[in-house]
């Protein structure tokens, strides 16, 4: 079995690291949960009626990720505050380095200070349409230097991209780890990680990022399958690796949502068990704007309703 360095964020009981701990669940795990910003008005009501049932879980917070290129920026400012003010939760909103200047970053950062929000997830982002990304000249050239300056701007708590399976396009691990460390130096308060189904990727990757210095929350993100072709796509994307067993698990399953649901959730729940068993204490859930799955799973992890307002709609 593989030994793994103690970090940070590890808690004092020993049987929370031990693997063969019978006992993981007598503290609630910290949650936050990840969304993405509607097209459609219908889509928009599937969104806040999902907010509304993830609410009384009481999450650590939320957040509302950017489209490629920025190009849904000002539909992420709308959605950001109307969750805040309707249910109350802490919301985050994405900001990325890509097509826009600092000056219209910097805009865009102090408009949401402006309308009570304090949380930012910081990202370098994608150009659209999958071409090579390039530096402006007059904006933020990656998340690092976009962190230092939203610490110049307001007091935000900030949280920044970390990817265990090592970013597609980083040249090599190490780049990528000194990146993440460069975000850390930055001022970055967590970092939330890609979403990966080999728990050793990431506690091999915890141990890394310990050994290099790196002092800051390393939050594991869940991506609860409710489609295995695109799961598949998003991997690919995003350099996640596939594990034989998932496929295995998945295959004949298209045709039958009931039990593909079931299985999801198995598969989900696995995973924080055994990340629970290594010290993990808190979860990132990639929602896909669903609320199903991932109630399903915090209940799984003893997670109850702890708020009984409802989300204005």
């Amino acid at each position: 079995m593989t030994t793994h360095l103690p970090h940070a964020n590890a808690p004092s009981d020993p049987s929370r690291r031990d693997p063969a701990a019978a006992e993981i669940g007598r503290h609630d795990p910290i949650v936050s949960f990840e969304f993405f910003p509607p097209k459609t008005e219908a889509a928009e009501a599937t969104l806040m009626e999902t907010v509304t049932r993830l609410a009384p879980l009481a999450p650590d917070f939320v957040s509302v990720t950017y489209g490629a290129g920025g190009s849904t920026r000002d539909r992420t400012f709308g959605i950001v505050t109307r969750i805040q003010d309707g249910s109350g939760l802490p919301t985050a909103s994405h900001l990325t380095c890509v097509g826009a200047s600092r000056e219209e970053i910097d805009g865009v950062a102090r408009a949401l200070w402006a309308a009570g929000i304090r949380r930012i997830v910081a990202l370098r982002g994608d150009p659209p349409g999958g071409a090579p990304y390039q530096v402006r000249p007059d904006g933020y050239a990656y998340a690092a230097d976009l962190v230092a300056g939203l610490r110049r701007i307001a007091d935000f708590d900030i949280s920044v991209a970390a990817y265990p399976e090592t970013h597609p396009q980083a040249p090599s691990a190490e780049f990528d780890l000194d990146n993440l460390k460069r975000k850390a130096d930055a001022g970055a308060d967590r970092a939330l990680t890609q979403f990966f189904f080999d728990t050793e990727a990431f506690l091999r990757f915890r141990d890394r990022a310990a050994a290099a210095g790196i002092g800051l929350p390393i939050v594991p993100g869940i991506l609860p399958i409710t489609n295995f072709a695109r799961t598949k796509e998003f991997a690919t994307a995003c350099g996640a690796s596939i594990p034989d067993w998932l496929e295995m698990l998945f295959e004949g399953l298209d045709e039958t949502p009931d039990t593909r649901q079931l299985v999801a959730a198995s598969v989900a729940v696995e995973q924080c068990r055994l990340l629970q068993t290594h010290g993990v204490e808190e979860f990132h859930f990639y929602t896909l704007n669903r609320a199903e799955l991932t109630l399903a799973i915090c209940r799984f992890l003893g997670i109850r309703p702890r708020r009984t307002e409802a989300c204005a709609a």
